[in-house]
């Protein structure tokens, strides 16, 4: 029995009201997809019958289950390649220059999902900065707990270290566990993880260097990235930088940050220094 229209709207607006995200008419599949092991998990005959069990006797845990299996995105280690490039031969050298006296770096990878993203960030800051006894710091965050449960553990298994580790950083970054591979220590302290939904404030993050806001912004309506963007102005240090998904602009959204070209990656600074 395909996803009925009644349980398709039920869980449309409880993704909404949850995290903003907003699933359009013909994300039906998509919807009924991820929801079939939960489905299957609590003995329902097909997706709709269990979304409409929660629907008529609410349970908070479940509806958590529902938007966390709806809001988790796929991720691969440096993923789409430029972007890293870019950070690691243009951004890096002129904050390390425009940083001098601190000698600190902080950089937020926002919706890290599995924590790919974050370790491969400090994968690239390893040798650039931590190396030369300056101080890195990369923190990420995720509106779902289960997959921040997953980039603490920092342990993945052989199909997704293949999904874009090269075969030296795995050697060097990683230890094998059975059939897993485990971050090792060195680089897992230099990488905090935590909760947080970006429609929320993001003031207890503190000030960033660099944020990482990549294939996310184009799951929510027009106002949400707008009020998105001002916040994210608001905790970029003076001088910084945000990198957006290759699909992903402030023009037309917010007008308050410059774009600058690094090969073929956009960067976004905010405009008159920051944290307007």
């Amino acid at each position: 029995m395909a996803l009925t229209p009644t349980a398709f709207d039920w869980v449309c607006t409880l993704v909404r009201k949850e995290s903003a995200i907003v699933l359009e008419k013909g994300k039906e599949y998509l919807v009924e997809s991820r929801l079939v092991p939960l489905a299957r998990a609590a003995g329902a005959a097909d997706v709709s019958a269990y979304v409409d069990g929660i629907r008529l006797r609410p349970d908070r845990r479940a509806q958590t289950a529902i938007v966390e299996a709806l809001t988790t995105n796929e991720t691969s280690w440096f993923r789409d390649g430029a972007p890293f490039q870019a950070f690691s031969t243009a951004v890096v050298p002129a904050l390390k220059q425009a940083r001098a006296t601190t000698r600190s770096l902080r950089v937020w990878s926002a919706a890290s999902s599995t924590g790919q993203e974050a370790y491969s960030l400090a994968m690239g800051l390893q040798d650039s900065v931590v190396a030369e006894g300056w101080r890195a710091e990369i923190i990420g965050t995720d509106l779902s707990t289960e997959v921040l449960e997953k980039a603490k553990a920092g342990r993945y298994s052989q199909l997704e270290m293949n999904r874009g580790l090269p075969a030296p950083l795995l050697v060097r970054h990683f230890t094998r566990v059975g059939t897993q591979w485990q971050v090792n220590d060195n680089l897992k302290k230099m990488v905090r993880f935590q909760q947080l939904n970006l429609t929320s404030s993001y003031a207890a993050l503190g000030q960033f260097d660099v944020v990482f806001l990549r294939n996310v912004l184009i799951y929510f309506d027009l106002e949400t990235k707008r009020d998105i963007l001002s916040r994210v102005r608001k905790v970029i240090k003076p001088g910084g930088y945000m990198f957006l998904g290759g699909a992903e602009t402030t023009l037309g959204v917010d007008e308050n940050w410059d774009r600058e070209l690094i090969g073929r990656v956009s960067v976004h600074r905010p405009k008159n220094g920051g944290q307007a």
